[in-house]
C-alpha cells in the first residue's frame, strides 16, 4: 500500500478548498482494506472516517453565505445543474464552493478507490428550522436496486453536526436495537420516547458525532447482508433555527 499512502500525501497542493488529513495507523488499516475491497463488511463497520477539512477561510465564507438565506435551498448536482452553471459563468458563491468540493472529493476518491465513479450529489444551505431530527437513515441508490456498499462523502459547515451509529449495528443487544428503531421511525418504543433515547444513545456513545467543517467517508447503498451501510441522523436545530450548509457526493463502482 506504499503507493496509495504516497499518493494521498501528495494530494494537498492539487486541491482547491479542502485540506487532506493525515490518517492514524488504525484509520490507514481501514482505508487499506476498503481500497482493496470496498465490500469488506467488517471494515465498513469502522467508518465514518474523516478524509479532509475545509480551509478555514472557505468554511467561514460558506457559513457567511448561508446566513443570507432565511429558508433552506437544496441543489442537486446533475446535468441540468452543470448546464445552468458553466465553469466560466456568473459568480454564484455557494455553487462555486460546491464545484470546488465536488472536484476535490473526486480527486480524493480517485486515489482511495480508483474504480469508483460519480453517482449523484447535492448540497443545501440556509436556515434549518425543522423541530425534530430527520430520522435515523441511510443514503441509498433508488435508481440502482442492485447497489450494495458504495463510498459517499458528506460535510456540514459551521453548525448542525451529524450523528451516526458507531460500530456494527447487528452486534448491539435487542434493547439497543429497539432504541435505534425508535430513532429510525421517530416513534415511542418500550424503552422510551425518541427524544430521551437520542440523548441516552449519545451519552453511551452508541451514537458518534461527525465534526463540522470536515469531509467524512461513509458507506451508502441499498439493503444487503453483505454490506454495512452507515446509519446517521442530523442534529436537532435550536429553537428559532440555525444557519448551516451541507455537501454530499456519492459514488458507484464500475
Amino acid at each position: 500500500m506504499k503507493m496509495l499512502h504516497e499518493a494521498w500525501a501528495a494530494l494537498g497542493p492539487t486541491l482547491g478548498v479542502l485540506e487532506p488529513l493525515r490518517f492514524s495507523r488504525d484509520q490507514w488499516s481501514v482505508i487499506d482494506r476498503l481500497h482493496s475491497n470496498f465490500s469488506d463488511r467488517e471494515a465498513q463497520t469502522r467508518v465514518p472516517i474523516p478524509l479532509a477539512r475545509f480551509a478555514r477561510e472557505a468554511a467561514d465564507d460558506i457559513a457567511r453565505q448561508a446566513r443570507r438565506f432565511d429558508g433552506v435551498t437544496t441543489e442537486y448536482v446533475d446535468d441540468l445543474w452543470l448546464a445552468e452553471r458553466p465553469v466560466n459563468g456568473p459568480a454564484e458563491r455557494l455553487a462555486d464552493y460546491a464545484r470546488l468540493y465536488n472536484d476535490d472529493v473526486d480527486r480524493m476518491i480517485e486515489v482511495l478507490f480508483p474504480s469508483a465513479r460519480y453517482r449523484k450529489g447535492h448540497y443545501a444551505f440556509g436556515k434549518f428550522t425543522v423541530p425534530q431530527p430527520h430520522g435515523l437513515h441511510t443514503d441509498h441508490s433508488a435508481e440502482d436496486p442492485s447497489a450494495a456498499g458504495e463510498p459517499i462523502c458528506i460535510a456540514r459547515i459551521g453548525t448542525l453536526g451529524t450523528h451516526y451509529v458507531a460500530g456494527d449495528v447487528e452486534a448491539y443487544d435487542p434493547r439497543t436495537r429497539s432504541m435505534l428503531n425508535a430513532l429510525r421511525y421517530w416513534t415511542s418504543v418500550p424503552e422510551g420516547e425518541p427524544e430521551a433515547i437520542f440523548e441516552e444513545l449519545l451519552q453511551k456513545q452508541v451514537l458518534g458525532t461527525i465534526p463540522v467543517d470536515h469531509v467524512m467517508l461513509m458507506v451508502a447503498g441499498n439493503g444487503s447482508r453483505d454490506a454495512h451501510v452507515t446509519q446517521h441522523i442530523a442534529a436537532r436545530p435550536p429553537a428559532g433555527g440555525v444557519h448551516s450548509a451541507f455537501f454530499q457526493r456519492q459514488y458507484r463502482f464500475t
